[in-house]
């Protein structure tokens, strides 16, 4: 039976703070509610003393005030996991939002992790994945169990690129697959469920959203919660997951906005002061183990495109590759528009993409490096001043520039043109041919 657990004593925005009056302690994440209306929902965030809790109003409801009586209920945040989790479409509460039921007998599963992190470390056998898409798979090629970054402002094609990967690399059946909307619009997660149903995707996928229009307490743990079921599914089922984010930016934006109202003192750049550590933590949560991997797409925004905005660097730095989409491309009509020099990959390596691949990308990025050189050059003195060497490499690079360029299968119905796929091999060879 619930028991009261102490009073409201005051409120800042979505914080209240609970005066404990009674014997019993309420755990950290613990969710209390109020004794007259159990749909508000306060999630202990800390104590301040050793009889006050301070806690998150999770859904800014109002009938939360001051001098209410606060029950526990014994209980985290929890979401359903295994089949009454695949092929839904879920809120970070773990409660349905696609307007249909869940099983009254779906086991869940706590949103915070269940056991302290192992601190031995497996090394797995490097597996390429193949995107299908030219420009990625030869910068930036995915290797299952790492994470991979899609860096970019607003509307050079972050949410299309990332639709497009889970399009071409969620088709393996073998695969579980999990998409979380954090901090975006309702229309695009609307669009993104339409496209997955149509194209028979959404039966081995799981969807979670804390979007745009929701609280930042929300947004804060969507990410969480998603983590956990991909541990679930790592864990329990030995699956190997792909994990798609859309976007971490905006998780840092959330967690930032509750610093704020909780009266932390912000770092130099602005952000909450335990930037560094609450990104660690949850991407820590995103690894491989012997049960099976994570592998992580996570999609970057860059405030006013600014690539050294502190939370844009500490999220790179976390990640395995980088890709990094430019305006000034995407302005020109090419997509994706991919920063061929800004775009860069731990895992370009000669041991796991072959030395054939890695000699042809240092040679087209160093092309690429002469074309901008040459660009200033040419808007000077024009182009049939410079040298036949120069003259060929600036062709070259232009011509990269127009082969990356690509039709994308979940832009058909705008563009008209029928979406591509091409292996490794293929985009290797066709490199090959622009360089001869």
């Amino acid at each position: 039976m619930s028991v009261g657990l102490g009073k409201v004593m005051a409120i800042h925005g979505l914080i209240a703070e609970v005066r404990l009056v009674g014997t019993e302690l309420p755990k950290v994440h613990e969710v209390l509610t109020l004794e007259t209306d159990h749909t508000v929902w306060l999630e202990v965030a800390y104590y301040k003393d050793a009889r006050t809790v301070v806690c998150l109003n999770l859904l800014a409801h109002p009938s939360c005030r001051k001098g209410q009586t606060v029950i526990g209920s014994g209980t985290e945040i929890s979401i359903p996991v295994g089949k009454a989790a695949t092929g839904r479409m879920l809120s970070a509460l773990g409660q349905p939002i696609d307007g249909k039921p869940l099983p009254q007998s779906a086991p869940r599963r706590s949103i915070y992790p269940q056991q302290e992190m192992s601190q031995s470390f497996i090394r797995l056998k490097p597996e390429l994945l193949e995107t299908g898409i030219k420009v990625i798979d030869f910068f930036t090629p995915f290797v299952k169990g790492h994470k991979i970054g899609i860096i970019g402002g607003a509307g050079v094609g972050k949410t299309v690129l990332t639709m497009e990967l889970m399009h071409n690399i969620a088709r393996d059946p073998s695969k579980q697959s999990i998409f979380v909307g954090i901090g975006e619009r309702i229309r695009e997660g609307h669009e993104l469920y339409n496209t997955l149903m149509e194209r028979d995707l959404l039966k081995s996928t799981t969807m979670f959203f804390g979007q745009m229009n929701e609280t930042p307490a929300i947004r804060s743990i969507v990410g969480t919660a998603a983590a956990s079921l991909a541990e679930y599914f790592r864990d329990e089922e030995k699956k190997d997951i792909l994990c798609f984010i859309d976007n971490i930016y905006r998780h840092v934006q959330a967690v930032n906005e509750l610093s704020t109202q909780i009266g932390q003192v912000p770092s130099e750049g602005g952000y909450q002061p335990n930037l560094f550590s609450d990104l660690r933590r949850f991407q820590d949560r995103l690894t491989s183990t012997e049960n099976g991997s994570i592998t992580s797409v996570q999609a970057i925004f860059i405030p006013a495109d600014d690539l050294s905005d502190p939370a844009v660097q500490e999220i790179s730095q976390q990640l395995d590759s980088v890709i990094v989409l430019s305006r000034q491309i995407a302005e020109n009509g090419i997509r994706p528009a991919v920063d061929f020099i800004q775009s860069s990959s731990s895992l370009l390596t000669p041991e796991i993409v072959g030395e054939r691949h890695y000699v042809l990308v240092a040679q087209v990025q160093s092309i690429m490096q002469k074309y901008q050189s040459l660009k200033n050059i040419i808007s000077i003195i024009g182009e049939t001043e410079l040298s036949p060497a120069d003259r060929s490499d600036y062709q070259k690079a232009k011509q990269l520039q127009e082969y990356f360029n690509q039709h994308l299968y979940v832009t058909e119905d705008i563009t008209g043109f029928k979406g591509e796929y091409f292996t490794r091999e293929q985009t290797l060879r066709g490199v090959e041919e622009v360089l001869i």
